[in-house]
């Protein structure tokens, strides 16, 4: 099938494997299907950021999901270093406060001044995908449910200078309705109805999320776990090509 470049620009592929060979396969064959790789804490721990350069040198972007949530003046100069890394996007927790997030900006902007690059999306993590209403009330002792919990972090990081968020597919459309069109929201636990749940619980198949408004759509073991990967990113976009 022909690529569509408007799902590609949204399709987030998590190269969540073990060994940078595994990365580097995958990096290759979904290349043409991804708008953007999503590299997380269990792969730079086992392996570093050689990956980083490797999917530029490859024609790609790359999303360093760190979710930093520190002091401000350590998230401001962890912001600066990641995008001398060359991130097209990096996140961090809105949970850090609007200090925090403003100094991250401050320091990202600084870096892509002084080095040249175009400043990477940046994204505050509402609430975890695996933090269902139970754990949030009970566990955390926040009396809110999930949707205004996450629809007032989102809030707070428009305001902070955040481009946007990331928050479950079912947030989405209040999200966008609260800050604006412009104002990005990635959705983790996107899963395909033929794909299996795992440990996320406020999931979303791709079509519903695209429909909520979307711009962004993490991928991962549907695809990066299947035996046909060409096959099942084929079918993730003939589905949101349905709902485009």
């Amino acid at each position: 099938m022909g690529i569509n470049k408007k799902i590609k620009e949204k399709i987030v592929l998590a190269l969540d494997v073990d060994t940078l060979d595994e990365a580097k396969i995958l990096v290759k064959e979904l290349k043409d299907y991804t708008g953007v790789f999503k590299v997380g804490l269990q792969f730079i721990m086992a392996n570093g950021v050689e990956v980083f350069k490797f999917i530029k040198d490859e024609g790609g972007k790359f999303f360093f999901d760190i979710k930093l949530h520190d002091i401000p003046n350590t998230v401001k100069k962890a912001s600066e270093n990641i995008v001398r890394q060359g991130a097209s996007f990096f996140n961090l927790h809105a949970a850090g406060g609007a200090e925090m997030m403003r100094q991250a900006a401050e320091g990202a902007n600084k870096a892509a001044e002084e080095t040249g690059q175009e400043l990477p999306v940046i994204l505050a993590v509402t609430l975890l995908t695996s933090i269902s209403e139970e754990v949030l009330n009970n566990e955390l002792q926040i009396k809110d449910n999930t949707t205004n919990y996450a629809l007032n972090l989102a809030k707070l990081a428009k305001l902070s200078g955040m481009s946007g968020v990331v928050a479950s597919a079912h947030e989405c459309a209040g999200i966008k309705s609260a800050c604006g069109r412009d104002f990005k929201v990635l959705c983790p636990g996107i899963r395909p109805g033929w794909s299996v749940k795992d440990d996320q619980k406020r999931i979303a198949t791709p079509a519903f999320a695209v429909s909520q408004g979307a711009d962004f759509l993490v991928i991962g073991r549907a695809v990066t776990a299947s035996g046909d990967k060409i096959g099942a990113m084929e079918k993730i976009y003939e589905e949101i090509e349905g709902v485009l």
